[in-house]
């Protein structure tokens, strides 16, 4: 969650109080000389850059075995998240990680290839539960200890597909959805997580985690999950794929959720085609989420139709409030959109944002309702040491110096003094919210387009755990989050070393459609660029 959007659109004047005065990114338009690397880092890990068919490939030649790759994304770790920069991007290992390689090893010998994820190392955030002897926590003391039963049904996905699981990631606690101060990328159990870009900048939350593994190559791939902005805000400013499926196609069963409305995980992968084959692995029907129950029938095969000629004749529109802001960013965009142009799009002005205002203003009080059902149902069959949403208040208060040591609990507190799902205030705001629906559906009819672009997030802020996170500008992230439509967002360029991404998104299960327009537009820009470790932009 980006809960930054709530303190430009909340009409809950009081949340908007303490935030809204923060100072702006400094992304100026003096140039940054080149900066230096920490520590002398040098870093020449064999597997940099290297995408899953490459992993593959080698994994069937013999230089790989699944072993091999999890040891040496083991030894990766140990160097960049532990020590070297210290991203701290990893929030739990997984014991049985080798375990599990040395089992996909054996069926490949045996003849039996799972999938494409058959062996690949993948880190998933911890919000996600996995039956194993990891914890499952959401970043909160309040919930150290929480070892669940049961995989979710997209672990049990990922593991059917042969994916060996590294570990956890580090989130901004309780998926951003705890304090309106909140600084993204922290956590009272992981504490803070860095931007493997720029050390000082923040890594974006809530997925900063998985953001922050992928683009440093901590893993093949990784898992996030997105409510508004979590996966693809942090996959923009780490310069990486993120795809927010959407809602429904894949389950949410055993993630500790927000929003039923909004809840989805999905891939983040430094490739569009790596993501799109992640997205192939964890999408399915599931019982315990009737929101599945017609993902099998929208389920494609998202990689064999993949076409770096897809743009050509497409109708992609552009919000013209898009082309203002911060100059260095609006003229990354405006190359993006001359390319688009060359690889044979046509370009279509459109006025959509502004459309959709008054849809957004509903959509605080819809997550707050649905955050304190979703959890306390999450809560009372969990094996957590706290049972509901005021048991973690009250463990919050008592151990304030270490739980809450820079912000504290406002968005918690609100969500608790909220009624049922019956409440007036509750079905009036989602219906305000999932209008959002009809807008995008009547935008894409009326103007014969096939998505929408915009910029998906500005550069990437300070990291500031006494002021929290503050407004970069830009945001494209909320009217698919609140229809529940899929949004992808693919490396655009950079202003001042800091990644900027650009968003494709369309109608409800058109993934296909918008995977594919990424992967062209990857294909011609080609901006994806390994981490330099930096340790400051420096003037």
């Amino acid at each position: 969650m980006d809960r930054r959007k709530f303190l430009k659109n909340s009409t809950v004047a009081g949340l908007a109080a303490g935030s809204m005065a923060m100072a702006s990114c400094q992304t100026s338009n003096n140039k940054i000389a080149k900066a230096v690397s920490p520590l002398n880092f040098k870093d020449d890990f064999d597997l940099n850059e290297v995408t899953i068919d490459m992993l593959q490939q080698g994994m069937k030649e013999g230089k790989y075995t699944s072993r091999s790759l999890t040891e040496l994304y083991l030894k990766r770790i140990d160097a960049v998240d532990r020590n070297g920069p210290a991203l701290n991007a990893v929030i739990e290992l997984n014991p049985d990680a080798l375990k599990i390689a040395d089992a996909m090893d054996e069926e490949r010998k045996a003849g039996k290839i799972r999938s494409m994820m058959h062996g690949i190392p993948i880190l998933i955030k911890d919000n996600i539960d996995t039956a194993d002897r990891m914890m499952t926590t959401a970043g909160a003391m309040a919930l150290e200890g929480n070892k669940a039963t049961y995989d979710a049904f997209i672990v049990k996905q990922l593991r059917n597909a042969g994916s060996v699981l590294l570990g956890k990631t580090n989130l901004s606690e309780w998926a951003n959805f705890r304090s309106t101060r909140s600084t993204s990328g922290w956590s009272s159990r992981g504490r803070q997580t860095k931007n493997p870009v720029v050390l000082s900048r923040n890594p974006s939350g809530s997925s900063a985690g998985s953001g922050a593994a992928v683009a440093a190559n901590l893993c093949a791939v990784a898992i996030g999950t997105e409510t508004d902005g979590s996966i693809v805000s942090p996959a923009s400013i780490n310069g990486i794929v993120g795809i927010k499926p959407t809602v429904g196609l894949v389950s949410r069963s055993g993630i500790i959720p927000i929003s039923a409305t909004q809840d989805t995980a999905g891939p983040m992968a430094r490739t569009v085609k790596d993501a799109a084959i992640l997205l192939a692995a964890i999408a399915g029907t599931d019982a315990n989420d009737p929101a599945t129950n017609e993902s099998n029938k929208k389920t494609q095969d998202y990689i064999s139709m993949l076409d770096k000629n897809a743009l050509a004749g497409k109708r992609i529109g552009i919000d013209k409030s898009t082309l203002d802001g911060n100059p260095d960013v609006t003229v990354l965009f405006n190359q993006a959109i001359e390319l688009l142009k060359r690889q044979g799009a046509v370009i279509v002005e459109t006025e959509f944002f502004k459309k959709t205002k008054d849809a957004r203003s509903g959509e605080f009080i819809v997550l707050q309702y649905e955050f304190k059902d979703g959890v306390n149902k999450y809560l009372a069959s969990s094996n957590s040491k706290v049972k509901t949403l005021a048991g973690v208040i009250a463990y919050n208060k008592q151990t304030e110096a270490t739980s809450m040591p820079y912000f504290k609990q406002e968005i918690l507190e609100l969500c608790e003094a909220k009624k049922g799902l019956d409440a007036k205030e509750y079905t009036d705001a989602l219906k305000k919210t999932l209008s959002s629906r009809g807008i995008i559906d009547e935008e894409l009819k009326s103007k014969k387009l096939d998505a929408i672009c915009a910029i998906t997030e500005g550069p990437a802020c300070l990291t500031d755990l006494v002021n929290g996170g503050y407004d970069n500008g830009f945001s494209c992230s909320s009217p698919a989050a609140m229809a529940g439509y899929p949004h992808i967002t693919v490396p655009m360029g950079s202003v001042h070393e800091l990644p900027i991404g650009i968003s494709f998104f369309a109608g409800a299960y058109q993934e296909a459609q918008i995977i594919n327009l990424a992967y062209a537009y990857e294909q011609a820009s080609k901006k994806r660029r390994s981490p330099a470790f930096i340790s400051d932009c420096k003037s």
